[in-house]
């Protein structure tokens, strides 16, 4: 259903690989409210997701690039404006990965040229996209930006890995950038921290299915799916959220705000017996 929350407004949605991605959805729901956007995304992922598919149905103009290449994302700004018909009104940075996760490098044991790539991929990628911006003049008077994160980047979750250092500064920049951008332009600048989410990202995560269903367990209103996310940043780009920057904004089903749910106490209760050895003494991991 639209409610036309989005009309005549022009996006840049990076990051929307397949039908899991939760930027996919957001580009399905943009469109739907009456936005008209470009979608962008690294060459390979371009050529190897389906991304391709959701260009031509949403009538969106695909430009491959790499959001960690400061010329490639002049070229989207430029590209985006000049197809676009103007200004870009909201841009969705929905980015992230790590070379260490995929290697299965533990957090003691990082190998730091990987997690040089993990920080610019997940984070630094995100401040150029919003310098470059600024300094183009490329996003509109009022406009808004929001970037994908996790509440690892506040909480240590066994297995995030560097991606949780990513997050934490993916979330100052979005502050450091909200200020300045807020003052000069009326830009707000905001990250959404959703519920863990099975995209093709997430699930190369150690031990991602039981973290979903611990996160289930734990939240009053259960997980957040990729869908009511986007929903989420349909509002967050709208004019209905125009005072509204600088803000890590929780939209998990109140897992953030958890201290331990009946419902996960149950479950612990029940894996005693899992992890005892034969002594009958508790193994810890």
């Amino acid at each position: 259903m639209s409610n036309n929350l989005l009309k005549g407004k022009r996006g840049i949605v990076f990051g929307a690989l397949n039908e899991m991605s939760i930027a996919w959805k957001v580009a399905e729901r943009a469109v739907e409210e009456g936005a008209i956007i470009t979608l962008t995304n690294t060459p390979v992922a371009c050529r190897m997701g389906t991304v391709t598919e959701l260009s031509k149905r949403l009538n969106a103009e695909l430009i491959p690039a790499d959001a960690t290449n400061v010329d490639d994302l002049e070229m989207v700004f430029s590209k985006s404006q000049e197809a676009l018909g103007g200004n870009i009104v909201f841009v969705l940075h929905s980015i992230g990965m790590s070379p260490n996760v995929r290697k299965k490098r533990t957090y003691d044991d990082l190998d730091y040229n990987l997690l040089s790539s993990t920080l610019d991929i997940s984070a630094i990628s995100f401040h150029k996209m919003i310098q470059i911006a600024k300094k183009m003049d490329a996003i509109a008077e009022g406009g808004s930006i929001l970037a994908l994160t996790y509440v690892a980047s506040q909480r240590t979750f066994y297995g995030y890995n560097d991606m949780a250092d990513a997050k934490s500064l993916l979330e100052s920049i979005a502050r450091s950038f909200g200020y300045i951008y807020g003052r000069e332009k009326g830009v707000r600048i905001n990250t959404v921290s959703q519920s863990p989410t099975m995209t093709t990202a997430g699930s190369g995560i150690k031990g991602f299915d039981g973290l979903m269903d611990f996160s289930d367990k734990m939240s009053p209103l259960g997980n957040a799916t990729a869908d009511e996310c986007a929903n989420y940043c349909i509002v967050m780009f709208s004019d209905l959220t125009r005072k509204v920057t600088m803000q890590n904004l929780f939209h998990d089903g109140g897992f953030s705000s958890m201290g331990m749910s009946l419902r996960a106490m149950n479950q612990y209760n029940k894996s005693f017996d899992e992890f005892k050895d034969e002594n009958g003494n508790l193994i810890y991991g």
